[in-house]
């Protein structure tokens, strides 16, 4: 289901006057933030911009920045980098997080499993037949 809202989301579906019109810019300015990197909206055959969901979001992201809290361009920019990484990080974190699940599923019981029967990896044991030797 995730998939699918995401896929649909990311689906160019708006030409520059509708997502213009959507967030209230002028059309000049999508084309001046795709030209500095803020934005990057699809291109159809005829290499018309089509604009998705999740870019007129970013776009109403930018234009909160800028209106509502005073933000240049530049720090537009830095936030929306950093928010990035923020996000992949998050990511990161949670797939090493399931992956460090995932080994303690299949350790701890193994160690449980060792400690009724009375072994353990760190004791020091004999070799069979005599003292070790040093």
């Amino acid at each position: 289901m995730q998939d699918n809202y995401e896929r649909e989301n990311q689906e160019p579906c708006y030409v520059i006057s509708v997502a213009a019109r959507l967030v209230g810019l002028h059309a000049q300015s999508l084309r001046h933030y795709e030209r500095i990197g803020l934005i990057q909206p699809s291109r159809s055959h005829g290499r018309q911009r089509l604009y998705s969901q999740s870019d007129v979001a970013r776009l109403r992201h930018i234009q909160r920045l800028i209106q509502d809290l005073g933000v240049n361009l530049a720090g537009v920019e830095v936030i929306i980098r950093m928010n990035e990484r923020v996000r992949r990080m998050e990511e990161e974190m949670e797939r090493l997080r399931a992956e460090l699940q995932s080994y303690r599923d299949r350790v701890l019981p193994a160690v449980a499993q060792r400690e009724e029967h009375g072994t353990r990896n760190w004791e020091h044991r004999e070799p069979p037949g005599g003292s070790p030797q040093r």
